[in-house]
């Protein structure tokens, strides 16, 4: 049986898939790859088009209908997520902002923390256009939370700050989802086969960095490994309560916003 799975050109996601890529775990699925931007992968799960996708948490909650969460895979911060930076030191609020698509969950936090005028647009050309002055702030996902002080700019606000404040929880900010019109079986060794690849990267790092620094985008390979294994952890292998709880709390605030309707938490797991 043919999966498509779909992912992100970033070292974080190729870490991941690595081993499942390169023949390392055996499986009776006929796995096919495709890659493209999470605002693209996020628009394109409207259309159903992938039988696996990374997906947003906000956009998630749009499309339960039809996808449900895999237990292994998902990108959560503790300790660190999604930042706004400018070219100094100001007052957020009303300001053109630069975010990376209206899906994304970090779009939704921004939301809840502040008003301001959204500018959507590919998450790589954020800093630029700050750098350029085409917006007065820009929110960073990816590589951008730890190189932005490269180009001379600073941190104005840390939506992991501002959301660990508010919950005391760790931060679900992207998720592997499957289509529920997929066979069960095949259903459960994707499942299988996800997870194994996760935990033979975590095993063997520095085979993994190999093939994850083609899509570095420059970075050289110690901030390339610490942005990996930044969102390939313990979450990654296998979801815990604490990160449910935080799904949960996440939808309740954007109800509580208007911005969605909560959704239920269906987590394929075993």
């Amino acid at each position: 049986m043919k999966i498509r799975v779909a992912h992100t050109p970033d070292a974080d996601d190729a870490f991941m898939f690595y081993a499942m890529t390169h023949g390392k775990i055996e499986t009776w699925l006929e796995i096919e790859h495709h890659i493209e931007d999470i605002e693209a992968l996020n628009k394109k799960a409207f259309s159903h088009e992938f039988e696996v996708t990374a997906i947003s948490a906000y956009a998630y909650s749009k499309l339960s209908d039809r996808y449900q969460i895999l237990s292994s895979g998902a990108s959560v911060g503790d300790g660190y997520g999604p930042i706004v930076v400018a070219k100094e030191d100001i007052d957020l609020k009303g300001k053109r902002i630069a975010v990376p698509g209206r899906y994304t969950t970090a779009n939704l936090l921004l939301n809840l923390a502040i008003e301001f005028e959204p500018v959507e647009m590919r998450f790589d050309r954020i800093l630029p256009a700050v750098i350029k002055g085409e917006v007065e702030a820009g929110l960073l996902i990816h590589e951008g939370q730890i190189t932005y002080s490269q180009h001379d700019l600073v941190k104005v606000l840390d939506l992991w700050e501002w959301w660990s404040s508010k919950t005391s929880l760790p931060l679900p900010l992207g998720l592997n989802a499957i289509r529920r019109d997929v066979d069960e079986d095949a259903q459960r060794e994707f499942l299988r086969v996800m997870r194994e690849s996760i935990d033979y990267a975590l095993k063997n790092v520095d085979e993994a960095m190999d093939y994850a620094m083609r899509f570095s985008r420059g970075l050289d390979r110690e901030t390339a490994t610490k942005f990996a294994l930044m969102y390939v952890n313990r979450y990654t292998y296998r979801m815990p309560e604490s990160v449910l709880k935080a799904l949960k709390k996440l939808y309740e605030m954007g109800e509580k916003r208007g911005l969605l309707e909560i959704p239920p938490i269906d987590v394929l797991d075993f």
